[in-house]
C-alpha cells in the first residue's frame, strides 16, 4: 500500500488502541511483520498542555520503524500544534481519529461526533495539512456512521479527501453500536467505490484470523486491513498474514516454545519502557494476553493479579509456560486454542 510517498509492506496496520499499543506491544507485533504501527490515540488537548500521561505516549518506533501517531480533537491550532509534535518526534503520518465511540470523548464532540459535523471535519483535516510537510501524509479513521439511520461513510470519506486526507481507513460500526454488534463490511465497499482510485482504503472491524482478513480484502476491495483486537495475544496473526502475501505458506500458530520466547521479549520491553507506577499492571495485562485460552491459565491471572512485584508477575508466568513446555502435546493445544484466544481477549 501506498500513502503518498510512504509505502507500506505488507498490507496490514496495526489499530490505534486506548490502554493498548504502547511501544512494547507496537513493537512486537513489528517484529512479527505488521506494516505500520500507530500510537494510541492522543488528545490534542493534553499534548499541547503537556499533560505527562498522554507525553509519555507520544513515542517513536524503536530502530527507526515508520509509525503514525493518532491525535483527536476539535479546535484548529490545538490539532495542528498537536500535529507538529508527532513530526517532531519522527512520525511517518499523523491521523486524526474521528471514529472513537467513548462516552467522554464524543462529549466532547469529538472522534465519532465530528461525522455529525463534517464541515467543521474538513476544517481540521486541513488545519493539520498546513501545519505538517507537504510530504508527510495526513489520514482520517472513520465509523460507518453515526448510527444506523445516518451512515454517512461514503460522503464523509470524500470530504476529508477533498480536505487533503491520503488515506481513509473505516471501522465498518456505527458509534451507536460501539464495539457491538457485527462491522459492516459493505459500508466499506462503499466508501472505497466513492473514494478516488489513488486514495488508499483501509478495512477495519471483527478481523480475528487470517481468514478474515483475506474475506475483509475480498468483500470490500480494501487496500490493506487494520487489525486491533485480533493482535491481542496473538501478535503471530501479522506473521501468518506476511507470508501468505508473499506466496510462502502460512507457518501456523506458534508452539509453546515461540509462544514463550515472545512472551518473554514483551515483558523485556515493558520493563525496559513502562513507567515505575504502571509496571506491575502492564505485565499483569500481557499475562492475560498471552495465556488467555490456554490449559490452566485462569489460576496463573490469579495469582498474577494477586501479587505486587512485577518480578514476582514475571516469574508466576514463566513457571507456567516452563511447565507446559515439558508437556510433548501442548503444541497441538495451541494449535486449536489460537482462534479462541483471538475471539476471547480484548
Amino acid at each position: 500500500m501506498r500513502i503518498a510517498n510512504l509505502h507500506v509492506t505488507p498490507d496490514v496496520v496495526l489499530a490505534p488502541m486506548a490502554a493498548v499499543t504502547d511501544l512494547p506491544f507496537r513493537t512486537v507485533c513489528e517484529e512479527l511483520g505488521v506494516g505500520l504501527t500507530i500510537t494510541e490515540f492522543l488528545s490534542a488537548n493534553a499534548l499541547t498542555e503537556g499533560a505527562r500521561k498522554t507525553m509519555d505516549k507520544l513515542t517513536p518506533s524503536l530502530n527507526g520503524r515508520p509509525f503514525g501517531v493518532q491525535i483527536f480533537g476539535r479546535e484548529h491550532d490545538l490539532m495542528a500544534r498537536a500535529a507538529l509534535m508527532g513530526v517532531e518526534i519522527g512520525a511517518s503520518l499523523i491521523d486524526i481519529n474521528m471514529g472513537c465511540p467513548a462516552k467522554r470523548v464524543v462529549a466532547g464532540a469529538c472522534g465519532s461526533a465530528l461525522m455529525n459535523e463534517p464541515h467543521l471535519a474538513q476544517e481540521l483535516v486541513r488545519a493539520v495539512r498546513e501545519a505538517v510537510p507537504a510530504h508527510l501524509p495526513v489520514t482520517v479513521k472513520h465509523r460507518a456512521g453515526w448510527d444506523e439511520r445516518h451512515l454517512n461513510a461514503p460522503e464523509f470519506a470524500c470530504a476529508m479527501v477533498e480536505a487533503g486526507a491520503a488515506m481513509i481507513t473505516v471501522h465498518g460500526r456505527t458509534r451507536e453500536q460501539g464495539f457491538s454488534g457485527k462491522s459492516d463490511r459493505a459500508i466499506i465497499r462503499k466508501v472505497r467505490e466513492a473514494v478516488p482510485a489513488n486514495v488508499p482504503v483501509v478495512g477495519n472491524g471483527d478481523v480475528l484470523t487470517i481468514d478474515d482478513y483475506f474475506r475483509m480484502r475480498e468483500e470490500t476491495g480494501c487496500d490493506a486491513v487494520m487489525i486491533g483486537r485480533g493482535a491481542l495475544g496473538n501478535p503471530w496473526l501479522f506473521r501468518s498474514i506476511r507470508e501468505r502475501l508473499a506466496g510462502r505458506p502460512d507457518p501456523g500458530p506458534p508452539d509453546v516454545h515461540e509462544r514463550a520466547r515472545v512472551f518473554d521479549r514483551h515483558l523485556d520491553y515493558i520493563v525496559s519502557h513502562a513507567a515505575p507506577k504502571k509496571l506491575v499492571h502492564e505485565l499483569r495485562k500481557a499475562v492475560a494476553w498471552y495465556t488467555k485460552g490456554l490449559r490452566d491459565s485462569a489460576h496463573v491471572r490469579e495469582q498474577a493479579f494477586h501479587v505486587l512485584d512485577p518480578v514476582q508477575v514475571r516469574e508466576i508466568a514463566t513457571r507456567y509456560f516452563s511447565s507446559l513446555m515439558q508437556e510433548k502435546k501442548f503444541p497441538a493445544a495451541i494449535a486449536s486454542d489460537v482462534d479462541k484466544v483471538s475471539r476471547e481477549v480484548a
